[in-house]
């Protein structure tokens, strides 16, 4: 009977082994969600803009050279989008131009904050076995990424130097946070492509009505 139990117990040991995948994900130096982030602060930044008809079918040249920041390739292509949109007839190069319309950026990055209530992940010391991770256990928790993009615009004639605009600051933010309590978690976000359904907050307040999921941290939420 034992060799029996020890037989079965090997067969399952077998399959479980035999049943176990790994997977590799890749991991590039910059996440989709801080990109997207960047990209959507600039479109928020953009949408702020007024008077851009003014360029409408004038030659215009669109100067990058004070333009320093990341993802500065799409926050330049969101301006020509929205020049050539009021009607901009945009050109390659200054010479052809009417118009030189210089833009500057002032911020286009992200912060991002956490808060746990609870143990974070640690390294324990083990006598005869070196370190020992302990895994994070968190009650509560809460990880907030938001973008800020400050753009401006410089106009004047190419011939005279003349002024002809100042946008003044366009600025624009998006964020993006996920929060977890206990085994619950759900995200808010204003960035298009990460929108989640309203279900998570439909499933947070069915098990616990008595909390009010954007009353859990004190720190100022953009979502609130």
């Amino acid at each position: 009977m034992n060799l029996f139990l020890l037989g079965a117990l090997a067969v399952f040991a077998a399959s479980l082994l035999g049943g176990c995948t790994t997977s590799k994900i890749t991991e590039p130096a910059r996440s989709a969600t801080e990109q997207l982030l960047l990209s959507t602060a600039a479109d928020h930044a953009l949408q702020s803009a007024r008077m851009l008809g003014i360029f409408a079918n004038r030659k215009v040249f669109l100067d990058a050279t004070y333009f320093d920041s990341y993802d500065s390739k799409y926050a330049i292509g969101s301006i020509r989008d929205a020049l050539n949109r009021a009607g901009a007839r945009l050109v390659d190069n200054a010479t052809n131009s009417d118009i030189i319309i210089e833009a500057r950026s002032g911020a286009l990055s992200v912060d991002s904050s956490d808060e746990l209530v609870g143990l974070p992940k640690t390294s324990v010391p083990v006598p005869l076995a070196g370190q020992v991770q302990t895994p994070e256990v968190a009650f509560y928790k809460s990880q907030t990424e938001r973008s800020v993009a400050k753009i401006a615009l410089l106009a004047f004639t190419r011939t005279t130097r003349a002024h002809v605009y100042s946008s003044g600051s366009l600025d624009g933010t998006a964020y993006d946070i996920s929060k977890s309590l206990f085994f619950v978690s759900w995200n808010r976000t204003d960035v298009p492509e990460n929108q989640k359904s309203e279900k998570e907050y439909e499933q947070f307040q069915t098990c616990f009505p008595q909390y009010d999921p954007a009353n859990l941290s004190a720190t100022n939420d953009p979502a609130k």
